[in-house]
């Protein structure tokens, strides 16, 4: 049987891996000590040159299945991870059939949810990690994605100013439909809560959460926030024609929680008394987009907005408002934001991307600011942080399997 590969973006070396020999003896001439989650499947990471990948094995049709769901997924801009491409036609040495593998790109500073907690994280950051999935959730039922295996295991997270973004991997039960039913968001959101459950009770069990962990308490949650945000983005709002004020207070909720309105529509009832009025959400992303305009970086949604804030307050600092608002972006970036990154040492780059550092220090300055009753400088802080805070921290960028 000849080997076949199938890819969206071709790396040659993948030709090179050893696909006559079982996923699980691969040896560390390929595998790399990357986090994995659970998975009913055998996983390995492994890089290859200066890239990162992911290789599952299961079914020749699941695997080309779920390969062609995550890139639809990635042409509509949902956080994803990226599919390589599938490898099928595999045989061992004796020509025994091996299973086909899914190969996707490792996404860089992400961990699966049970390394966070061997990370620092406590029973208490939990409720971080619920907004994160239930914001994926969301995000995929507004692009009538149905899941249909919602779960902690089926994500990555990579931290965003000091919460969490969630990522979806494992996409072999998803679904792109023409419209997603109310039933259908009801049983992915049934099953999350079931799932995260189980997923809670498995990490008391095996004693690793620091604090109390309230399983039926966090598992109300997922529903509560769902219900709220679900309803936040998508439902109708009716006021009369003195509140006008009200659309653009809508608008700026919706942009807090970082989406984008694409449209508004309103209607006015018989008399012009009344007026009706539903937006229509189409992505998450408004503040890091709004950041990348301006400085061109590229960062997830609550470190845009930190940074943001930073530049808001570097404008009011300088007395820039009147100046272009690209401008004064520059300079920020070359007196205050590249400085600053620039200061961390060769071996504190793997433990957090720049912006999580960069936003851990605006953290560390106010800490700073309270104790001694007066601003403190933000180099000052910077450098007080990156002695002090940053060496503690595990590196997240490569780390050893648990």
């Amino acid at each position: 049987m000849a080997l076949r590969i199938v890819a969206t973006r071709p790396d040659p070396a993948i030709v090179s891996l050893p696909w006559s020999t079982p996923l699980e003896e691969w040896g560390e001439e390929f595998v790399v000590p990357l986090p994995r989650g659970l998975s009913r499947h055998v996983v390995r990471m492994v890089r290859l040159g200066a890239r990162t990948y992911a290789v599952k094995e299961t079914q020749e049709p699941i695997a080309f299945r779920e390969y062609r769901t995550l890139r639809d997924l990635g042409r509509l801009g949902l956080p994803a991870v990226a599919p390589q491409g599938v490898v099928a036609g595999r045989v061992d040495a004796d020509g025994e059939e091996l299973p086909a593998a899914l190969v996707t790109e490792h996404l860089r500073f992400s961990l699966p949810y049970r390394s966070l907690f061997s990370h620092g994280l406590r029973a208490d950051n939990i409720p971080s990690l619920v907004d994160a999935l239930v914001v994926l959730l969301v995000r995929l039922h507004l692009s009538d994605f149905f899941w249909g295996d919602v779960s902690l295991s089926n994500v990555l997270f990579r931290r965003n100013a000091g919460e969490f973004s969630a990522y979806l991997v494992d996409a072999e039960t998803g679904e792109l439909r023409p419209t997603l039913s109310r039933g259908m968001r009801e049983h992915d959101v049934t099953v999350g809560c079931e799932n995260v459950f189980a997923e809670l009770l498995d990490l008391q069990a095996a004693h690793a959460v620091e604090g109390e962990l309230r399983a039926h308490d966090v598992v109300a949650l997922v529903r509560e926030r769902y219900d709220a945000l679900w309803t936040e983005l998508t439902s109708e709002e009716r006021f009369s024609t003195d509140e006008m004020w009200r659309i653009e207070r809508r608008i700026e909720r919706l942009n807090d929680l970082g989406f984008d309105v694409d449209e508004l529509d309103i209607v006015t009832d018989l008399a012009g008394d009344e007026i009706r009025i539903q937006p229509r959400v189409v992505e998450l992303g408004h503040h890091c987009r709004e950041l990348q305009a301006l400085t061109g970086m590229n960062v997830e949604d609550g470190q845009a907005r930190r940074l943001l804030n930073d530049l808001a307050a570097f404008t009011a600092h300088f007395d820039l408002g009147r100046e272009d608002r690209s401008l004064v972006a520059n300079r920020w970036m070359n007196q205050v934001y590249e400085p600053i990154i620039s200061m961390i040492p060769p071996e504190g780059l793997g433990k957090l991307e720049p912006a999580e550092i960069f936003h851990e220090i605006l953290e560390h300055r106010w800490y700073l600011s309270e104790r001694a009753g007066t601003e403190t400088d933000i180099f000052d802080a910077a450098r007080d942080y990156l002695a002090t805070e940053l060496p503690s921290r595990p590196d997240e960028a490569l780390t050893t399997p648990e």
